[in-house]
């Protein structure tokens, strides 16, 4: 148990010397952090609200990093923050592909006009970039519903993570405690063998299960040399019981006849006994007088004294 409690130590420090601090090493990306160290922007807290105004007609980075700035929500590692941070920055870039294409359409009519010959756009060439535009919109479209199911995705390993995050952290705790609940165990258990011990009393009908092995393996040996004679003595009676069974019912049946017979008898005593009381003779009374005196006639006949 001693080395139980040693590895358990030694696996606690050496994931903590592994890992370090969790939370330090777990946050969420900082989206809203600057872009580029570009230089700051003068007073970004007074800038004004249109963007399209001022500076994304002419777009520069640290304009760029002023918008970052204006529109930086803190994170604070929950899902919230994050959504409108990215809401924003959505918000903000769109605003800046529609100045880019501004300028962009500008500069390219602009070229048009001055080319020599002059760059001039028919029907039929619309209809191509219509049709193209489509093909574009619809695989935007395609591509943003992939970016949904990818956020939603993310989201939910996001949710995973923090979960797992905390059954880690629970676990660790668990971990850190683990150590002195086996010590405590350990001295308990050294307790209860010392009292096991001093307790042991061979008088005691329970002794036996207080026993060491080789004791309790001799006592064992014992019990199943008892029960198998045991089982040859009840194999024996087993082999006898027909023929005892045969010869107790044969003593049943002489027992029933004997039976009828004491009661037979029985009620002749009590008849006999009713005539007495009443006066009457049936004659067994003088039948019984005249062998006695046959018996004496005979015995002084023979010369047997009685």
């Amino acid at each position: 148990m001693t080395s139980i409690t040693s590895e358990a130590h030694a696996v606690l420090k050496r994931l903590e010397q592994d890992q370090g601090d969790l939370k330090s090493q777990l946050a969420i990306i900082r989206i809203s952090e600057p872009i580029s160290d570009v230089g700051s922007y003068s007073s970004p807290s007074k800038r004004g609200s249109d963007v399209s105004v001022s500076n994304l007609n002419d777009p520069t980075p640290a304009s760029l990093e002023a918008d970052l700035t204006h529109y930086k929500v803190r994170p604070d590692n929950t899902i919230a923050p994050v959504r409108r941070a990215y809401r924003v920055s959505q918000e903000l870039f769109s605003k800046l592909r529609f100045s880019y294409l501004e300028q962009v359409t500008k500069e390219k009519f602009l070229r048009a006009i001055v080319d020599d010959p002059p760059l001039v756009v028919g029907h039929n060439e619309n209809v191509e970039l219509e049709t193209q535009l489509a093909e574009v919109k619809a695989e935007l479209k395609s591509r943003k519903e992939d970016a949904r199911l990818t956020i939603e995705e993310m989201e939910k390993i996001g949710r995973d993570l923090a979960r797992r995050y905390k059954n880690v952290e629970v676990q660790m705790e668990q971990l850190s405690t683990l150590p002195d609940s086996i010590e405590n165990l350990e001295s308990t258990i050294a307790g209860l063998r010392a009292k096991q011990v001093a307790n042991m009393d061979s008088s005691d009908p329970r002794a036996s299960q207080n026993l060491p092995l080789p004791a309790t393996a001799k006592l064992l040996a014992e019990r199943e040399a008892e029960l198998a004679a045991l089982n040859r003595q009840i194999a024996a009676v087993q082999n006898t019981l027909p023929r005892k069974t045969r010869e107790a019912e044969a003593i049943e049946r002489e027992c029933i006849v004997l039976d009828r017979r004491r009661a037979e008898a029985l009620t002749k005593a009590r008849e006999a006994e009713r005539k007495k009381q009443q006066g009457e003779s049936d004659g067994l009374e003088e039948m019984g007088r005249w062998y006695r005196g046959a018996e004496e006639t005979l015995k002084e006949v023979v010369g047997v004294e009685g």
